[in-house]
This record gives structure tokens, sequence and C-alpha cells, in this order.
């Protein structure tokens, strides 16, 4: 087994990306530290993978199609867009799979390959966010999109549960109002300022 860290947006979406891939054993969700200027707490979460099954070079494809891995971030955000190596051989796939996304989108990738240095696992509440609940407003409004990408674009390594919106996807999505979209909004922001508030300890010992 070999393990990567990913970071690039709020750790919710970035676990139930990664619990949806076949060779991927464990996934540990929390915050994670680098070297200077990388070196305060980022959400991410540590990916456990069985290489024989899922390649490092996928694994790292399918981090910067489902996060906006194009926009810029200070490399001190809570959010930086990051590939966190373990070892000093796993650059190089990263490094690969880096320059192929931004041929293939036309735009430079601001995520950087970093150091992993330490580990905070978010509170057990938040755990298995998607799995534990997936009909959540934040699930559907946010996570579902990204495993139906998953099923569509890395159909050899998707697994089955991946796929949330069944073939009616399009009237699914249509189905939802737009005053339940302001809802779930409103609910994913009540639930992150929430979670985000709980966690300011985490944030203060940077």
């Amino acid at each position: 087994m070999e393990k990567l860290a990913f970071g690039g947006g709020c750790h919710w979406c970035t676990e139930g990306v990664f619990q949806a891939l076949r060779g991927v054993e464990k996934v540990d969700q929390g915050f994670v530290q680098s070297d200077a200027p990388a070196d305060t707490w980022a959400e991410a979460v540590i990916v456990t993978f069985d290489p024989s099954v899922i390649k490092l070079v996928t694994l790292s494809e399918v981090h910067l199609r489902t996060h906006s891995a194009t926009r810029f971030r200070s490399p001190r955000s809570k959010y930086r867009s990051a590939i966190y190596i373990f070892e000093d051989c796993q650059r190089h796939e990263a490094e690969l799979a880096i320059a192929g996304f931004t041929d293939e989108s036309g735009n430079p990738a601001h995520t950087v390959i970093l150091p992993f240095r330490s580990f905070k696992a978010s509170d057990e509440r938040y755990q298995n966010y998607y799995r534990s609940n997936p009909s959540r407003p934040f699930c559907r409004r946010f996570i579902d999109p990204k495993l139906d990408l998953i099923r569509r674009h890395f159909s050899e390594v998707a697994l089955p549960e991946a796929h949330t919106w069944s073939e009616d996807s399009s009237l699914r999505r249509s189905a939802l109002s737009s005053d339940r979209l302001r809802d779930a909004r409103r609910v994913q922001l009540r639930e992150k300022a929430n979670y985000l508030f709980e966690s300011s300890g985490t944030s203060s010992s940077r």
C-alpha cells in the first residue's frame, strides 16, 4: 500500500471523491501541514491505496478534475490546492498528472506538490460525511456532481456506489427548484460555518 494526501477545497467533498474509487483502501479526513510557507493547517485527506489497482497519476488526475485546480490560492490558505507526497519518488507521477491536466484544460493548474509533514483528524462527527448521509443538501449539491464526473470520465476505477444520480440525472437536477437550491445552500453554509467555528482551535494552533 502507498499513501498520498490531497487538498484543494472542503475535505467533506475530497473524502467523498476518493471513497468512490477502486483500489482506495482508506481515506482519512482532516488537516495537513507541509513546510513553510505551507506549514499552516489546511483541509485535506490522506488516501491509502493499492498501486496495482489504481495508479498515483490516476488519483492525481481525479483530484485535479474534482476541485478548482486552476484557481490561485495562497500556500497558507485553509483550502490550498496541493498533492502531498510521502516519498520523493512519488513526485514525478504527480508532476505528470499536473502537466497533463494543464495541457488538456488549456489553463495552468495552481496545484502544488508538497512534502507531507503532519496530520490532524477532523472531529469524528464529520468523518465519512458523504457515506453517513448522502441525502444531505450539501452532498446532493456539491458531492454528487463530482461522483457523477468520476463515473463518466474514470469509469475503469469508479465504484458502483459512486453513481449517485440515476440515468435520469438531468431530470432529477432540474426537479430541484430554485427555492430548494437556495435552501440547500443556506444549510450548507450554516453547517460549514458551525464546523469552522468548532474547529477554530485547529486554526489558532497554526
